[in-house]
């Protein structure tokens, strides 16, 4: 079965589970999932209920796919991806991202865990990512392209959409947040990066580090969903300090800034609902 069949396959279940298709989908990161409390009306699919659906294997990732409605607007949220250091191919860590653009999906909205590279940024801060650079060593529009889904050739100069990075930060205002804004560099992991690879990194110009979100975040703008994500500083990157990293303090961090991120996605999404209007 070719991928276009399978995405189609993964569409026609979900659409046979869910009252009616979303334009928003929210995309949780690492310890990020209480997100999901706000909604009501839920339905919980596993991803391994899902054809074709790639299973979550890190620590902090739920693994399933949520349909809720918040205020009325009806969204669909991951607990959780997967990502290219799990073994996946490039074709199966954007595989949601496909499934969610052929069901008509608008809104691409995506949180991760990150490193803080830039001096400025400490642990608990809220980037709203302007850019990416992509050092995962692959690109996951390779191979042949399949022109129903975008061109072969797509423009990244805006993959994360202005106008709602300028909502994002009159919504983190409202709710008494200020976000930062940053660029995001991705590797592959799952290692830590070293010293030398931060300092690379920072004369690059990123100002955040992991190791996910830029594939599917690609894939999105491929298929004409408008993207925004908000990165989570964590800790520390390798070098900034001398305290040796750890995913468990990742995982703490996270739970610290969950509630004051989960309150600027609610205030996003209804205020996207409205400007749409």
């Amino acid at each position: 079965m070719s991928t276009f069949e399978k995405v189609q396959v993964a569409k026609e279940y979900l659409k046979s589970k869910i009252k009616e298709v979303p334009k928003y989908v929210i995309v949780l990161g690492s310890g990020l999932g209480s997100f999901v409390e706000c909604l009501e009306e839920v339905i919980e699919i596993k991803y391994e209920e899902i054809p074709g659906w790639p299973i979550s294997t890190a620590p902090g990732h739920a693994g399933a796919l949520i349909y809720g409605k918040k205020e009325k607007v009806p969204v669909l949220v991951m607990k959780g991806r997967v990502h290219y250091y799990e073994g996946y191919s490039m074709e199966d860590v954007v595989f949601p991202v496909r499934v969610f653009g052929a069901m008509g999906v608008k809104y691409y909205i995506a949180t991760n865990a990150s490193g803080g590279i830039n001096r400025m940024l400490s642990p608990g801060d809220i980037v709203l990512v302007e850019d990416h650079i992509n050092f995962l060593g692959d690109n996951p529009l390779r191979g042949r392209n399949i022109d129903k889904w975008g061109p072969r050739f797509p423009d990244m100069t805006e993959a994360y959409d202005r106008r709602v990075m300028a909502l994002a930060e009159k919504c983190a205002h409202d709710v008494g947040e200020k976000l930062k804004k940053g660029v995001y560099i991705a590797f592959t992991g799952p290692s830590f990066e070293t010293p030398a690879e931060i300092r690379m990194a920072e004369i690059m110009g990123a100002d955040v580090v992991g190791m996910s979100t830029v594939p599917e975040v690609i894939t999105a703008r491929h298929m004409g969903m408008r993207v925004c994500v908000f990165s989570c500083v964590a800790n520390y990157a390798a070098g900034i300090t001398d305290s040796p990293l750890c995913h468990e303090e990742v995982l703490e961090a996270m739970e610290k800034t969950a509630g004051r991120l989960n309150a600027i996605l609610e205030r996003l999404i209804t205020s996207l609902e409205e400007e749409d209007a």
